[in-house]
């Protein structure tokens, strides 16, 4: 399995993913819609980001966001096409809620899409226990997102 460790955003060999993850999130999401922060905004104290690497090539990366004291937003979970149907995302969003506990998280929340290219996220935040729920933390009702969570046991 591809190792994982906290790292800055703003690393100069993470340009292929954040592309990826901004051309993926642009593919059929309307503009108002698209909730992902790019590196510079996840470049805060309160934003813990996470890159998978394959050997010294990043494949995969992922972030929590803390929004209060006990309650974090995942964001940004992306793995490379390329990468995919290895079990890589599990894996990702495993190291993601195991780091949020550790960090004293209790709950950890998240917005995805509705269109097609995200149904297999949703299936995979469905199997790791999150639940449908309403918008949370700033968020409104918007027919082209979803949102769910967790409770960190």
């Amino acid at each position: 399995m591809p190792a994982i460790t906290l790292e800055s955003p703003l690393g100069a060999d993470l340009a292929l993913l954040m592309a990826r993850h901004t051309a993926d999130m642009h593919a059929q999401t309307p503009p108002e819609s698209i909730h992902m922060m790019d590196a510079g905004q996840l470049a805060i104290p309160d934003v813990s980001f996470f890159v998978m690497r394959d050997g010294d090539q990043p494949i995969g990366m992922g972030a929590f966001k803390r929004l209060s004291g006990t309650h974090g937003e995942i964001k940004s979970m992306h793995i490379l096409h390329e990468h995919r149907g290895r079990g890589l995302s599990k894996a990702m969003l495993t190291h993601l809620v195991d780091a949020a506990r550790a960090a004293g998280l209790t709950r950890l929340s998240l917005e995805t899409g509705v269109e097609a290219i995200f149904a297999p996220a949703r299936s995979l935040y469905e199997r790791a226990g999150f639940a449908y729920c309403p918008p949370f933390e700033g968020y409104t009702l918007d027919p082209n997102s979803v949102f769910m969570t967790k409770v960190l046991a």
